[in-house]
């Protein structure tokens, strides 16, 4: 009797908890109709946004790839003095709330900032440029990345890369031929999470690169725009931009189940190995 109780507790705060988690997307939905989302692509406000925060997203998410990866494997592969105070500065701004992290930017990068004067002296003007939108995006979405690619590398077998060095494969040619392969599932779903994280960019964006119709307004800053003046559109915009996280996150869980092995272990959406 006790134990049906208690199996019976747990699903009701289940029920609760993803009641909770689901209903804000239902009521989304609930207000809004097919045709209205078809119609926001019509929308020249929404037209600029999407092309936008696409181009910067995948600028963005290109930029974390090729800096974040070879990080992450020296922080996974490696310990050396100072090795924790690494890793808590690309676990910070997951914490960071984003208008602290704009403002991080823009006196780093503005035309006053620690860099922005040198910068200025080669004609590089960064803040309120699309360019602040990719800098923004690949600033608070590339820990997502660097802390899964991290975890998937250090669940890579050791043996294997010691065998492949004993066969005269270099450190290079190991990294890409054995360990990239071995640890891909986890990156891919880093990646896959870092550009879901970079799509709904707000806070960060708006302090560092402002909100100019077809130059930095994001699909995120073109929602809170039309909230004002157009609260159908809002809604819709709203909708196209959690068709495209759900169609995103779809893509990856089947991209993993592709990559799962015929063993006893599976690859979660985080990376983690969890028994079959």
């Amino acid at each position: 009797m006790r134990r049906a109780l208690g199996f019976g507790l747990f699903i009701a705060v289940a029920v609760v908890t993803l009641a909770f988690l689901t209903l804000p997307i239902v009521g989304i939905f609930v207000h809004t109709t097919p045709g209205k989302v078809l119609d926001q692509f019509s929308n020249p406000v929404v037209k600029d946004a999407l092309v936008v925060t696409f181009k910067t997203s995948v600028i963005a998410q290109a930029l974390i790839l090729v800096f974040g990866t070879p990080t992450a494997y020296l922080l996974a592969t490696r310990r050396f003095t100072g090795h924790s105070l690494a890793i808590t500065l690309v676990e910070l701004p997951l914490v960071l709330p984003p208008a602290v992290a704009g403002l991080g930017l823009l006196t780093a990068l503005g035309h006053y900032g620690l860099l922005g004067s040198s910068l200025a002296a080669f004609g590089v003007t960064i803040p309120f440029t699309q360019t602040a939108v990719t800098v923004a995006v690949a600033y608070v979405a590339s820990p997502l990345y660097i802390r899964q690619a991290i975890a998937s590398f250090e669940a890579t077998d050791p043996r294997l890369t010691a065998a492949s060095r004993t066969l005269g494969a270099g450190p290079v040619r190991t990294f890409f031929r054995v360990v990239l392969p071995l640890a891909r599932g986890g990156l891919i779903a880093g990646l896959a999470l870092s550009f879901a994280r970079g799509l709904g960019e707000f806070g960060a964006t708006i302090m560092f690169a402002g909100s100019l119709q077809g130059v930095t307004q994001t699909l995120s800053l073109a929602i809170y725009y039309e909230f004002a003046q157009n609260f159908n559109a809002s809604l819709a915009m709203s909708a196209v931009l959690v068709l495209i996280s759900a169609v995103l996150l779809l893509t990856l869980r089947i991209a993993l189940s592709w990559q799962r092995s015929p063993s006893t272990r599976s690859r979660s959406l985080f990376g983690l190995s969890s028994s079959a």
